[in-house]
This record gives structure tokens, C-alpha cells and sequence, in this order.
């Protein structure tokens, strides 16, 4: 905000200073009396468009009462009075004081004054706009917060539930699981805060999640993970996958066989497609789109916020399959990512 008042300042300082220029210009043929013309002329403008101006900001957003008219029209009386003093002949005598007065009242004041009272407006249309964009940024970024905060407490209890299980068994795969752990706390509490972050990042995070989560099995991995393409160069943002990912395994059938959660991740070009498929479970089929639920609608909710008519979600129960495909549509790339953030700074 204050970096767009310096700018009206600036726009200010560099209309007067080329309308002075023009004004000397015009009164060139004045000889002597060219720089006495000009000062009394520019003052004139000067006190009325800045005096309505001025009267505006202390009036804005109220009703215009007696007060405002009285002072406006002490504003637009006194107008005239830098031009009459600095006019050679404005003070010879009472005649030609009346006349060049009652010129600049005529002619001057009304101009300028109606000047003032736009640039006001303009500028309060500007500013208030702004302000407008500012604060429904900070509500879409309070709900966002908040929905990626939703995250699902259980699955950090059972993983350390788990991770306790092979500590206490001394089992090869603790240190492993711990390191996990924490790469995935990280970038949950830190690493996701940022607008966007690099896709190979999100990748990593569900790589982690799937292997914490495989603590739960002894057989081969359940997940059927598949990245297609390249996802170094693309940003997207944080902690959209992993409900889709948790309901995948919350509503599948209690015993998993290697592979039956089938997860693909597809970039091309710019568009990346998020597919999963998982076997359903005997009461999966009533939980998946309950109310109470805040897997799917979570989903949407961000979807809505982050990527507005640049993504598609299908939802498919075939019986024994769930299948949920996600498109987003115009991933940015880094680069993007920063001149977006300083056109909107």
C-alpha cells in the first residue's frame, strides 16, 4: 500500500512539474513579467486543486455537511488571490484587481477544482481496490492454512506406535523409519508454508508417507507408485495429494495385497495428472463422501482456492475400485513463481 502512494506522489511531482513547463512555455511572449505569470498562475492551481484535495481526504467516506461546502468555498474564493498578486498589473488598481480576480474565479478555479476532486476519487478507487484484493488474499490464505492443517493426526500416533514396535524389536528398519518421520514432519511444519514448492518435494513427501505407512504390512509394498515425466522443473502447491493418498488407505479392504493401491503421477507439459486406484472395502462405499469426512472436501475446497477453471477432479466407484483422477492444468515454474510474487509486491 505505501508502495503505491510513493507512486501517486511521483505521478504528482511529474504532471505539475510538466504542466509548469507548458505554462511557461505559453507565456513566453511575456518578456519580463514571464516567471511572475507563471508563479502566480501555478499557486493558483496549486492552492485550489490541493486545498479540495486536501478537503476530500478529511471528508472521505462521510456525508458532505455544511462545514464541507463552507471550506470548499473558501478553498475556490481564495483561489484567485496568488494570480492577482503576482499579476503585474493585478494590484495598479482596484478595476484591474476586480477584473483579473473575477477571470481566474470564472475560469481557473472551476477547472482545477473539479481536477482535485478527481484525482481523489481515482485515487481512492485505486487504493480501496487494493485493499479489497489485499484482504480477500488474507482470507483465502486463512482458509488454506487451515485446511492443510486438517492433516490427519492418527497416522503420526500409529506411525510412532509402529516405530516404538521396531525400536523395542531392535528391528534394521527403525533408524530408517525414523529418518522418515522426520522428513515428512519437516516438510509438513516447515517446507509446506510457501505458496508453491517443487513437485520432485511433493513427490518426496508421498514416497515417505507411503513408506511409513508400509510399517503396517510385511508383505511387499502395497502402493503401486508410478512418476511419469519430469518433476524437478514444476511448483505446485503443498499437501494437495496426501488426503487423496489417505483415503486410499482408509477406505480399502483391511487386508492389502502388494500392488492393489495403485498410485500414478503423470507430467506433461504443463499439466499434471494424479491417479489412484484402491479396492474397497465393506463400508468404505458409505464413508467415502460423508459429511464429517474431510478427505474429498478438503480436496475440493483448496482446488477451489488454488487452481479456479485450471483443474478437474473425477471420482469414479466402480464397486470393487475407487478410482480418483486429479488434472491440474498451467503448473508455473519457478521462475513464474517470482515474477508473479513481485507484480503482485
Amino acid at each position: 500500500m505505501e508502495r503505491v502512494k510513493k507512486i501517486f506522489v511521483l505521478v504528482h511531482l511529474v504532471l505539475w512539474t510538466l504542466f509548469s513547463l507548458l505554462v511557461a512555455l505559453q507565456l513566453s511572449d511575456e518578456g519580463d513579467h514571464r516567471l511572475s505569470l507563471t508563479t502566480g498562475f501555478i499557486l493558483t492551481c496549486l492552492l485550489v486543486f490541493y486545498g479540495n484535495f486536501s478537503l476530500l481526504i478529511n471528508f472521505s467516506g462521510k456525508k458532505k455537511n455544511r462545514a464541507y461546502y463552507l471550506r470548499l468555498l473558501a478553498i475556490m474564493l481564495l483561489g484567485p488571490l496568488p494570480f492577482v498578486i503576482f499579476h503585474p498589473k493585478g494590484l495598479e488598481t482596484l478595476q484591474d484587481s476586480y477584473e483579473y480576480y473575477m477571470m481566474t474565479l470564472i475560469t481557473v478555479v472551476p477547472a482545477f477544482t473539479f481536477l482535485g476532486w478527481l484525482a481523489r476519487i481515482t485515487e481512492n478507487l485505486v487504493l480501496n481496490t487494493i485493499r479489497k484484493e489485499q484482504l480477500e488474499k488474507q482470507a483465502v490464505e486463512a482458509e488454506l492454512h487451515y485446511l492443510k492443517s486438517q492433516i490427519n493426526p492418527h497416522f503420526l500416533f500409529n506411525t510412532l506406535n509402529n516405530i516404538h514396535t521396531l525400536v523395542y524389536k531392535q528391528a534394521p528398519a527403525a533408524p530408517e523409519a525414523v529418518l522418515r518421520l522426520s522428513s515428512l514432519m519437516r516438510y509438513m511444519i516447515y517446507e509446506s508454508n510457501s505458496a508453491t514448492v517443487p513437485l520432485s518435494r511433493e513427490m518426496n513427501y508421498l514416497q515417505d508417507y507411503v513408506s511409513l505407512q508400509q510399517l503396517r504390512y510385511k508383505k511387499s509394498p502395497v502402493v503401486d507408485l508410478e512418476v511419469v515425466g519430469d518433476t524437478t522443473t514444476w511448483y505446485i502447491a503443498p499437501l494437495l495429494f496426501i488426503h487423496l493418498l489417505e483415503n486410499a488407505y482408509k477406505h480399502s479392504t483391511a487386508r492389502l495385497e502388494p500392488g492393489d493401491i495403485k498410485l500414478t503421477i503423470e507430467v506433461k507439459e504443463n499439466t499434471l495428472t494424479f491417479r489412484i486406484l484402491n479396492p474397497i472395502g465393506n463400508s468404505a462405499g458409505k464413508t467415502l463422501e460423508e459429511p464429517g469426512g474431510i478427505g474429498l472436501p478438503n480436496v475440493r475446497k483448496r482446488l477451489a482456492l488454488l487452481y479456479p477453471e485450471k483443474h478437474s477432479l473425477e471420482i469414479e466407484n466402480l464397486g470393487e475400485l475407487f478410482i480418483v483422477t486429479l488434472k491440474i492444468y498451467g503448473l508455473h515454474t519457478q521462475a513464474h513463481e517470482r515474477e508473479a510474487e513481485l507484480l503482485y509486491n
